[in-house]
This record gives C-alpha cells, sequence and structure tokens, in this order.
C-alpha cells in the first residue's frame, strides 16, 4: 500500500452518495437478481462520473463509490445463499438497540423521524455459500474502466467484515454463533481475494466491532467485549489468509446514526483488538465530538512498525464543512505522534451507508472532499515544506 512518503496522500471511506438514476435501479431491484444491460450501463457510467469527481477533488486513493450495492452491508443478500427476510416480532430492526437508544429513548424518535411500525429482519435460514462471483466481477470491470487516464495513487474498493455480517443477521441455521460467524468468514473470502486479485486495495467494513459494545445490555465490562471483538477478528483474519497484508486496510467506525453516542466504548479499549487485524492500515473514526480527543491514545498505544495510520480528518455526519486548516490541524497532530510518513487523511465514514441513506448532500461532500485535500495540502506544508 502506497504511504505519504513526499506528502499527505489523501482517501476516504467508500460509499459515496447515489445519483437518483442509480438510486432508482437499486429501490427496484430485488436481491439475487441481476442488473439488467441497460440498468448496469447507466451504474457503470455514474461510476466514471464519481471516479473524475475524486480527481478533481483532489483525492488521491479513490473508490467506487459503492454505486452498485444497496447498502455498505446489505449488498451480501446479493452474493451469499442462507438468507431471508422475516418480519420482526419486535416493530424495529435487529440493529435498532442499545443502550444510547434506551437513555435517550425521546430523542430518539425524533432523530429517526418516527417509531419503526412494520419492517423486517434478516435471518441465516439455511448453509452460507458465495455466489456472487459476477456481480463482483461486473463492478472491478467498471471501477477499472472509469480508472483510465486518471492519475491516483492507487484506489479500493470496500467489502464488509464477517463479524458485521453476522451481527446485523440473526442466525436461525447454525449450531452455534462461532460455526456461523466462521462460515460467513469462509463465503467472503472468495470476494476478497477477488478484489486483491485484480490490483485493488482492499477495505474491510466493520463497524459492528465497536458498536455491538452499545447494543450489549447491561453494558459488558471491558475484558468481556474485548473477549467477543476477539473472536470477529479471528473469523476475519481467517478470511484473509493467504492474501497480501500490504493490499489490506481496515475501516472501523462507531456507527453513522445521528445520536449521542453516549455509550460508545473507548478507542483505547478496543484498539488492542484491532491492531491484531491482519492489515496493512487502519482506517478509524476521529473527526466527531465524541472521538476527536483520541488521537492522543497513540501517544502510549504505538502504532506496529511498518503499519499506516487512516484517521478520519472530515466528518461525514454534518453540513458543516470543515476549514481546511483545521483539517491540516488534525493530520498534524497525528503525524507528530505516528510520523508522517504512516499517515493518510480519511474520512469517518461513508457518506451514504445505504443507497438511500446519505448523510449530507452530494454537493457538500464533495466540498467536503475539496477541503480535505486542501487541509492535507496545508499540512504538507508544514510537514514537508511541500510546494
Amino acid at each position: 500500500m502506497k504511504r505519504s512518503t513526499d506528502r499527505i496522500l489523501t482517501t476516504h471511506v467508500g460509499s459515496l452518495c447515489r445519483p437518483p438514476d442509480v438510486l432508482e435501479i437499486i429501490r427496484r431491484h430485488d436481491d439475487g437478481a441481476d442488473y439488467s444491460p441497460a440498468e448496469r450501463a447507466t451504474i457503470d457510467r455514474e461510476v466514471a462520473g464519481a471516479v473524475r469527481m475524486q480527481a478533481d477533488c483532489g483525492i488521491d486513493i479513490p473508490s467506487d463509490g459503492e454505486y452498485s450495492k444497496s447498502s455498505f452491508s446489505a449488498y451480501v443478500q446479493d452474493r451469499l445463499t442462507g438468507f431471508e427476510t422475516k418480519p420482526s416480532t419486535e416493530g424495529r430492526r435487529l440493529f435498532d438497540r442499545g443502550r444510547d437508544r434506551k437513555k435517550f429513548a425521546d430523542a430518539y424518535v425524533e432523530i429517526d423521524g418516527g417509531a419503526s411500525t412494520s419492517v423486517g429482519v434478516v435471518v441465516c435460514s439455511g448453509p452460507i455459500a458465495y455466489r456472487g462471483e459476477a456481480k463482483v466481477a461486473a463492478d472491478l470491470a467498471a471501477f477499472k474502466a472509469a480508472l483510465q487516464g486518471l492519475n491516483f495513487a492507487e484506489a479500493f474498493m470496500p467489502a464488509v467484515a464477517p463479524g458485521t455480517v453476522e451481527l446485523q443477521r440473526r442466525n436461525e441455521y447454525y449450531k452455534t454463533e462461532e460455526e456461523y460467524l466462521f462460515a460467513i468468514s469462509g463465503a467472503m473470502k472468495i470476494e476478497y481475494k477477488l478484489i486483491v486479485d485484480a490490483g485493488f486495495i482492499l477495505q474491510i467494513d466493520d463497524p459492528r466491532l465497536v458498536t455491538e459494545f452499545d447494543s450489549t445490555d447491561p453494558a459488558p465490562s471491558v475484558e468481556e467485549y474485548q473477549k467477543f471483538a476477539a473472536v470477529r477478528v479471528e473469523a476475519l483474519n481467517h478470511a484473509l489468509a493467504g492474501l497480501p497484508q500490504d493490499r489490506i486496510r481496515y475501516h472501523v467506525c462507531w456507527g453513522s446514526w445521528h445520536g449521542p453516542h453516549s455509550t460508545d466504548i473507548p478507542l483505547q479499549d478496543i484498539l488492542p483488538v484491532v491492531l491484531n487485524i491482519r492489515a496493512d492500515a487502519f482506517s478509524i473514526e476521529a473527526a466527531n465530538p465524541r472521538h476527536e480527543h483520541e488521537y492522543h491514545v497513540w501517544e502510549t498505544v504505538k502504532l506496529p512498525e511498518g503499519r499506516a495510520l487512516i484517521p478520519g480528518v472530515i466528518a461525514h455526519t454534518t453540513n458543516h464543512v470543515e476549514h481546511p486548516a483545521f483539517v491540516a490541524e488534525r493530520i498534524t497532530n497525528y503525524a507528530k505522534i505516528v510520523g508522517r510518513e504512516n499517515v493518510i487523511a480519511g474520512v469517518d465514514c461513508g457518506f451514504a451507508q445505504g443507497a438511500g441513506t446519505q448523510r449530507v448532500h452530494p454537493s457538500i461532500m464533495w466540498e467536503k472532499f475539496r477541503m480535505l485535500a486542501e487541509g492535507a495540502r496545508l499540512a504538507s506544508q508544514q510537514l514537508w515544506r511541500y510546494p
């Protein structure tokens, strides 16, 4: 993976706000069904446009925007066997729970725009196997075509972690949760290898590694939760085995919902587990008011030799556009601790976790990217006297 050898490189987390025509295609698409040639051509055209925009904004390491996916995680319904959607007996989705929601119940009614009344829950009701080879191939081909003629340092494609797939879907088939988890791991291994073999950086998206701490009620001890998380890391490393570590980066965040996040697990408590992941770089949420101070954690926890850090230096959950001087300050805070060559400037999370769940307006998203690049330029001036 590239490093910031003479200037701070820029990247993001992957999922971008979908254009209206792509959103309409996804909304009428049934799980497991193939896109028609016309639908695929529309998606490919919009991917090319998104890649050009990333170049224009100054992003050094782009993604395809995940335009073909219904969400960063739900897309696996198209690529794994064994899952189905059933009505929820609780009147809510499996992951619409947690101590933060309990503590601020009235506020969450407003935040969510009203209580859920009719929702489905995805369950595992049969053996899990991978069936998404053709869909991955189409995404890879579109991304490769979009990159032609543009000057990027490299490019990445996200894929969801086994633990996040597991914890967002109820098991009704496998005898144990661990058997269920490792069945997902074995299946997702195929997708991970296809991305790496195509020449892209593989990014693993894994918010549930930390958000399950909030979902557990009563709160577990730190030691209990670390043991829980370690099993999910073991399953991920199993899926990554045999792949070159320097082609893998790992993203973790505390979820993108607009809530207080008062019950998030602190970075210092989960980092010892995260750093056991076979990844070359770690993309970690860091620009929001609940976690921005945690760059100090790296003063006592040493970034492993040869690894890189991709801190979020712009936020995806606010319409405020960060001033480039503030972005540069965030970048230099990290560079002074872990070394300038080990920092790549990133974003807290994707701007659209689901195709229809955009966190800011697309015009704001692109402006944030421009300020990310400008902030990286200012930081590079300070760190290298970069022109």
